[in-house]
């Protein structure tokens, strides 16, 4: 597949703000996603056209109006439907940076980030207000001060708009408390803590006292992905945030645990769609 054309999406950021970041595509019949997951929290609008939308083992299909929420590390595919158009806006927001918020709302989890139990929406003032949000944040008229208070606003109105359920941030639990999640997180934390070396899958299977086929089964379940898809996922979110930080796409190659640039560039544009060039070269409105 090709890269989808850089005069068809924007990617905005600032400096001021390092904790956000938004992602604009005007035309995304072309942009195709393997499943993947952000460790940032995620939430967008579809102002056009329809695209297939997994997460948590559903399957939805959105549309205009339509409005994505993402917890951190939540496993997930969103791709266009077959000769249909995609317009959206995508926002992505650190969540420490949310969950200060939460605390000042006493809307957070025993001081944990609290997730959200939604992951989809069709509220017309929810869809409409983030939808304004965008606009501001791009908007170059409106200074640091204007974007970071509609920031604020928006969230603080989103804690009441949205159920919460409070669980850790990367912990995909489906029964608290449970023995077998508590593995599977910890596996994941594994996976994310040592994601530039060599894991084995022994290494995994001894951290838990799992065999290698059940361990591969049960993470699976758990995460939407195998403990390799994990890893990589992890290694690109990782050299997502390198290339923000402007280091040069042969040395996050190498930091993230890549063989080379080559195999770095391809795996970029499977889970970003979008090469590591057209995102480092992404300027701040």
């Amino acid at each position: 597949m090709a890269a989808p054309n850089t005069r068809n999406q924007h990617f905005w950021r600032d400096d001021a703000m390092p904790f956000v970041e938004l992602r604009r595509v005007a035309d995304g019949h072309a942009v195709c996603y393997e499943r993947h997951s952000h460790d940032t929290f995620s939430i967008g609008t579809v102002k056009g056209g329809h695209s297939t939308y997994w997460n948590r083992g559903k399957t939805h299909e959105t549309q205009e109006g339509s409005v994505v929420i993402l917890n951190p590390e939540d496993v997930h595919g969103c791709n266009p439907v077959k000769g249909s158009d995609w317009v959206y806006d995508m926002l992505f927001v650190d969540p420490d940076w949310l969950l200060d918020l939460q605390i000042e709302l006493d809307a957070d989890a025993a001081g944990k980030f609290a997730m959200f139990s939604d992951t989809l929406s069709h509220d017309p003032q929810l869809y409409d207000g983030l939808i304004d949000l965008a606009d501001m944040l791009a908007n170059p008229d409106v200074d640091i001060l204007g974007k970071e208070t509609a920031l604020v606003s928006f969230f603080g109105d989103l804690h009441v708009q949205l159920d919460r359920r409070g669980v850790l941030v990367g912990e995909q639990m489906r029964a608290a408390g449970a023995v077998h999640d508590r593995k599977m997180a910890r596996v994941g934390e594994y996976i994310r803590a040592h994601y530039a070396e060599n894991i084995s899958l022994d290494d995994l299977a001894a951290l838990v006292g799992y065999s290698r086929s059940y361990l591969v089964r049960a993470f699976k379940k758990t995460f939407g992905m195998t403990p390799y898809a994990y890893l990589i996922n992890c290694r690109v979110q990782r050299a997502r945030h390198a290339l923000r930080r402007g280091e040069k796409i042969v040395d996050v190659a190498l930091e993230t645990g890549f063989a080379d640039q080559a195999h770095f560039q391809r795996i970029f544009k499977r889970l970003m769609a979008a090469t590591p060039r057209q995102y480092a070269r992404a300027q701040a409105a």
